[in-house]
């Protein structure tokens, strides 16, 4: 195919370029076949317990939620593990900064695949959270007191022995962590894990950290076409 010509651009540049595209066109369909593959994972495993969930009600004030009761009339939703337990004073800063960028997107979203983010924060710590963020259209969930953090590696602590020294955890220590599952309900009502972000736990390529949910953050998909690429630079709360 023939491809772009912009101003003044060298023969070595379009030389260089056209190979770029090539790759990028390979990486377009390496995405997709890999998307497509996750699409046909046999049905996972059945959720051990229907978990109970708090979040703020129509009438604002804190309601328990099941987990059967998330989906509404949708097949499937994502639950994201948000490190904003009662231990820490701030949240993470890499998962404010995502979930800064999906307050604008999940409205759009939700239409097809609900999300929801979950913490063990009681609900009114993260519902002050958003309100002093300005968040408008993320649903909250406090996991504080159930197990579903623990089941589905929202935490470390369902971490073995050999997994804790591969990655340098101290034993008897654990905290939370940012892990995206997707959970499934079939036409009878069971509900199935569908598919969790593993990647988050495999060993890192170096220089190469914080890749596991590059697919879904704006900020890192925006640095990568800089000529300067992402740097050192980690977002924070306020700049």
């Amino acid at each position: 195919m023939e491809h772009l010509s912009f101003p003044n651009e060298s023969a070595e540049y379009r030389s260089a370029r056209n190979a770029l595209l090539d790759a990028e066109i390979a990486l377009r369909r390496q995405l997709e076949a890999v998307a497509a593959q996750r699409r046909s994972l046999p049905p996972g495993g059945e959720v051990p317990e229907d978990y109970v969930f708090e979040r703020i009600g129509a009438n604002e004030r804190p309601e328990p939620v099941r987990l059967s009761e998330l989906f509404g009339d949708h097949p499937s939703i994502l639950l994201s593990s948000f490190m904003y337990g009662p231990e820490r004073d701030e949240p993470c800063t890499g998962c404010t900064h995502t979930i800064d960028g999906w307050d604008g997107s999940v409205f759009h979203a939700d239409q097809r695949f609900p999300t929801y983010v979950v913490a063990k924060s009681p609900i009114a710590r993260l519902q002050a959270l958003a309100r002093k963020r300005g968040w408008r259209n993320l649903k909250l969930l406090s996991t504080a007191g159930n197990n579903y953090s623990h089941h589905y590696f929202g935490d470390t602590s369902r971490f073995g022995p050999a997994m804790r020294v591969e990655r340098g955890y101290e034993p008897g220590k654990n905290w939370d962590e940012p892990m995206y599952n997707v959970f499934r309900k079939d036409a009878d009502g069971t509900v199935r894990h569908f598919w969790g972000s593993e990647l988050l736990y495999v060993p890192e390529e170096p220089d190469q950290n914080l890749r596991a949910g590059d697919l879904v953050d704006p900020v890192w998909g925006l640095l990568d076409m800089s000529p300067e690429g992402r740097g050192d630079f980690f977002p924070k709360l306020a700049y």
